[in-house]
């Protein structure tokens, strides 16, 4: 599915159909990315992909800190990105994460930050999105080390 919306880059493109099991591994790892775009100032909340999915939000830095983000983390979720500190306008964010609770019924959102103190921000983010939206998900935050080890785990709700 794609769908001009302006920007050729912020196009939507349904990649969940592509073969990713037919694959050999020969010392590459395919790419779990199942859709785009990933940025989220450029989602739509309510494109299919999301629907009734297990989300994953996280920081920018956190796919180059953890070696095998796209095995352990990606495979099977669909995906936005940010940055709390440097990304303008999240005010945007709150309401697309309840739009993904409340329109896209997901079923569980994991928000994946860095150890640095600013990306905790996309914690806040999420929980207060989570919060004004009429549904229930869980969340679950996870905080990785610069050094690519993960810190901790924890269920918030």
């Amino acid at each position: 599915m794609s769908k001009f919306t302006g920007c050729p880059g912020a196009s939507i493109q349904d990649l969940r159909e592509k073969d990713q099991e037919s694959q050999q591994e020969s010392g590459r790892r395919q790419s779990q990315l199942r859709q785009w775009p990933i940025q989220l100032h450029l989602i739509m909340p309510t494109a299919p992909y999301y629907e009734n999915a297990d989300i994953l939000l996280t920081a920018d830095c956190v796919a180059y800190a953890l070696g095998d983000f796209h095995k352990d983390y990606l495979k099977g979720k669909a995906i936005a990105i940010g940055c709390p500190k440097l990304d303008e306008g999240q005010e945007v964010y709150i309401e697309k994460v309840a739009s993904w609770v409340d329109d896209a019924k997901i079923n569980t959102l994991t928000v994946i930050i860095m150890e640095v103190p600013c990306c905790k921000g996309l914690v806040n983010l999420a929980m207060q999105g989570t919060s004004k939206s009429n549904r229930k998900v869980s969340v679950k935050a996870i905080v990785v080390g610069i050094q690519g080890d993960v810190l901790s785990e924890e269920w918030l709700s």
